[in-house]
């Protein structure tokens, strides 16, 4: 039900589904892609955290771009289930922790700003509020989630507008100004979910469970 930000929708997607129809007739599995991102997510963070910045963009971008292949691919050969939405959101998480984590790591390292550490925190903490309120409202609100004006302002600030605002800023080696432009933006976007509610639902009672 997540509708997909214009980072995915003309950057990643078209990738995606290029890799996903490559790899069609391999023995690879959806599962196996997700295990590839978490793996270069880890890349990315270990060359973020020893200075290689460049090597650390680029593989930030590939998990970017590996996040829709698995599901690509689930959909090409008929084979989705209803664990992969929880599989792909832990593992997206992982990823999260990952790519911000080493962002923080060489902000602290190499870069010579007050306080990365707080600001790196505080950007981690806003991208997993970011998902979680989302993934909340789709459980208790489904049809406020499949309004277009949920996400309409902020749309952009989706999951994969904020690993390429990641990947921009780890490629110029600008990693805590990235920081803070995730932190701000994930910000934004949940003060704008949080009173999009009040307005539309206000004080509605949900059902019992």
């Amino acid at each position: 039900m997540t509708r997909q930000g214009p980072v995915s929708t003309y950057l990643n997607r078209p990738l995606a589904a290029s890799l996903a129809r490559g790899i069609q007739a391999t023995p690879l599995a959806p599962a196996h892609v997700i295990a590839l991102a978490i793996v270069v997510a880890a890349a990315a963070a270990g060359a973020l955290a020893a200075g290689w910045n460049i090597p650390g963009a680029v593989a930030i971008q590939v998990v970017n771009v590996l996040d829709g292949v698995g599901h690509d691919l689930a959909r090409l050969r008929d084979r989705t289930s209803r664990l992969d939405p929880i599989l792909n959101a832990a593992a997206g998480r992982y990823a999260d922790l990952l790519v911000f984590g080493g962002l923080t790591a060489h902000a602290v390292r190499f870069e010579d700003h007050p306080r990365p550490e707080f600001i790196g925190a505080l950007a981690l903490g806003a991208v997993l509020i970011v998902s979680y309120s989302r993934a909340r409202i789709e459980a208790d609100l489904p049809d406020v989630a499949a309004r277009p004006n949920l996400d309409a302002i902020f749309r952009f600030a989706g999951r994969d507008a904020l690993l390429l605002i990641a990947a921009i800023g780890a490629l110029l080696g600008q990693c805590y100004l990235a920081l803070v432009a995730v932190a701000a933006t994930s910000a934004l976007t949940i003060a704008w979910r949080l009173l999009y509610l009040r307005i539309t639902i206000g004080g509605r009672r949900l059902p019992p469970a």
